[in-house]
């Protein structure tokens, strides 16, 4: 296939151009080469074209023969502040419309869209009276008390998490998370126009060599691991018992191959799958096991909370094995071993 590639320079965009070379597809790539996660003036990488998707003079020539486009171009990271929310709505929900107005114009009509965990919210929560319920707000005081679990909306107990399918409902809690809902619900107003099929991925933590260092923007593993290279122990949020699903890029490249070869099997419309290495860790866990294999300082849990964050979001990977046929084949302990030595990419 001939599949036009956005992002491509990025973090899982450059490890996606790589496996879809090795299995004999034909690349074109595109990357508007974001200083928040790339170094001011950096090099493309070979056979990248520097475009931006929201400019649709750049994008029509490069949809000439194309049978997929794989969108990974985006502002990523969850906002340092409100005053993100326009570059957000600038990057991710203009530049996803122009691109799909764009495939609309060329015929184009299969798409893999890379979409997030974040457009869950919280994860899923289950009373030990009243089964699965959505969690109250966390309170102030409990936080401030160190009780970091939410409760629930009947009794107040404290909740305890369960495994998130694709069926939850959708509940959007920052600028980047609105963006990503925002990116799934165009592509599906794009399917029902155009009969388009289209597969979102909704990636679980990734992590791997190459994540941009440094940056409020990257992700967790990334902060922690570049605490550890100044000598600095990583700081970590409440008591550490945050759940989450650490997957490596390297899984979610090679679910984005097998997307692309398999969506033109789905119906027409969206469908999405969570893309996780289905063995769920906490934040003390992933960064105790980071400075182990790094032989750094240990962790500290500060207790220090934000009113806004997440306590537990974790994946369920059946449907991905279903309709997918994906299997994440990295574990997280072999995984965090390779990262904690692995290159960073630099962003300043």
């Amino acid at each position: 296939m001939r599949i036009l590639l956005t992002g491509a320079a990025g973090f899982i965009g450059g490890r996606i151009a790589g496996l879809l070379g090795e299995a004999g597809h034909d690349v074109v790539g595109l990357d508007v080469m974001l200083d928040t996660a790339h170094l001011p003036g950096a090099t493309l990488p070979a056979g990248v074209r520097r475009a931006d998707v929201r400019d649709p003079a750049a994008l029509d020539p490069l949809l000439a023969g194309v049978d997929a486009v794989c969108h990974q171009a985006a502002m990523v990271g969850n906002g340092v502040d409100a005053q993100d929310l326009a570059g957000y709505a600038a990057h991710n929900d203009l530049g996803t419309a122009v691109l799909l107005a764009a495939m609309a114009r060329a015929g184009v009509g299969r798409l893999v869209l890379a979409s997030s965990m974040v457009v869950y919210g919280e994860g899923r929560y289950v009373c030990r009276e009243h089964g699965e319920v959505p969690p109250l707000t966390r309170r102030a005081a409990d936080l401030d008390a160190g009780v970091f679990d939410p409760r629930c909306p009947h009794c107040e107990a404290l909740l305890s998490w369960a495994l998130v399918d694709e069926t939850a409902p959708i509940r959007p809690r920052s600028s980047y998370a609105v963006s990503k809902v925002a990116q799934e619900q165009y592509a599906a107003a794009w399917a029902t126009l155009e009969a388009g099929r289209c597969v979102a991925l909704r990636y679980h933590n990734v992590y791997g060599p190459d994540m941009p260092a440094d940056t409020p923007y990257s992700g967790v593993a990334a902060v922690f691991r570049s605490a550890l290279e100044r000598g600095a122990a990583p700081q970590v949020f409440e008591d550490g018992g945050q759940m989450r699903d650490f997957v490596h890029v390297d899984d979610v490249a090679r679910a984005n191959v097998v997307a692309l070869e398999r969506v033109g099997e789905h119906d027409v419309g969206v469908a999405a799958y969570n893309v996780c290495s289905g063995q769920p860790r906490s934040i003390a866990q992933m960064a105790g096991a980071l400075a182990d294999a790094f032989g750094g300082e240990q962790p500290i849990l500060t207790g220090r909370h934000r009113a806004a964050d997440v306590r537990h979001v974790v994946a369920s990977p059946a449907a991905a094995v279903d309709g997918l046929g994906f299997t994440a084949a990295v574990p997280p302990e072999q995984g965090l071993r390779t990262f904690a030595h692995a290159p960073l990419r630099p962003t300043r």
